[in-house]
């Protein structure tokens, strides 16, 4: 039996899950990812709902405006064709958690991993869990990824200094597709907040809401 990938897979789901209630007017809801060990999954409160605001203005998506929680293990997280994750510290995932994503990322379903600070070595060792066969590759400025409505001809934009280190958008590629793109010394879901809450310059804000824009188009429209 043909498996339905991508997007339209996610269209299909949604469409069955949301019949009948007051989601059902949107095309697909977005989630962030609670995860277990400790870190803080839950930052960026106004992160998500300041993306998914962008993307309907500017790129005419449907999402439904509030953000999802779904945790790893969940069988709810084949709901949702994009998922952000987020954090600073510890993040643990069962061998259960990490054969659930699995299928979910083989399945058509996409991950965003968003360092915000102190989450890169933890978020290396457990996605090793998910797929043990792959690695991390920093993604070259010519990918799709960087050139969806919105062009980065040199990659990730910089918004908020850690380590004195340049931004990298690394990638998890699963038999040609990119299924995990993680967004390394960038933070771009602090670029998402409301400005009153790190008083970045605008013009920041809006390189971090383009390329988080571009993550969602490519995630749902690549394949």
């Amino acid at each position: 039996m043909k498996r339905l990938t991508g997007f339209a897979c996610w269209v299909l789901i949604f469409t069955v899950v949301t019949a009948g209630s007051v989601h059902a007017q949107f095309s697909y809801k977005i989630a962030k990812l609670k995860y277990n060990g400790g870190g803080d999954w839950y930052a960026n409160k106004t992160s998500i709902p300041n993306l998914i605001k962008f993307c309907n203005a500017n790129l005419r998506m449907n999402i439904f405006p509030e953000e999802d929680i779904v945790e790893v293990g969940s069988p709810e997280l084949f709901s949702y064709p994009f998922v952000h994750m987020t954090g600073h510290g510890n993040v643990v995932f069962t061998d259960a958690e990490a054969q659930n994503m699995r299928r979910y990322l083989m399945s058509g379903g996409f991950l965003h991993i968003d360092d915000n600070y102190g989450l890169d070595k933890f978020i290396r060792r457990e996605m090793k869990k998910v797929f043990p066969e792959l690695t991390f590759i920093e993604l070259p400025y010519n990918h799709p990824v960087y050139h969806q409505k919105y062009a980065f001809a040199n990659g990730l934009p910089k918004i908020h200094e850690h380590d004195g280190k340049s931004p990298q958008g690394f990638g998890l590629i699963w038999e040609g597709r990119l299924v995990c793109f993680y967004s390394y010394e960038c933070d771009l879901g602090n670029g998402w907040e409301d400005q009153s809450v790190y008083n970045d310059p605008e013009e920041a804000r809006q390189q971090a809401l383009r390329m988080g824009a571009n993550l969602l188009q490519y995630s749902t429209t690549a394949f």
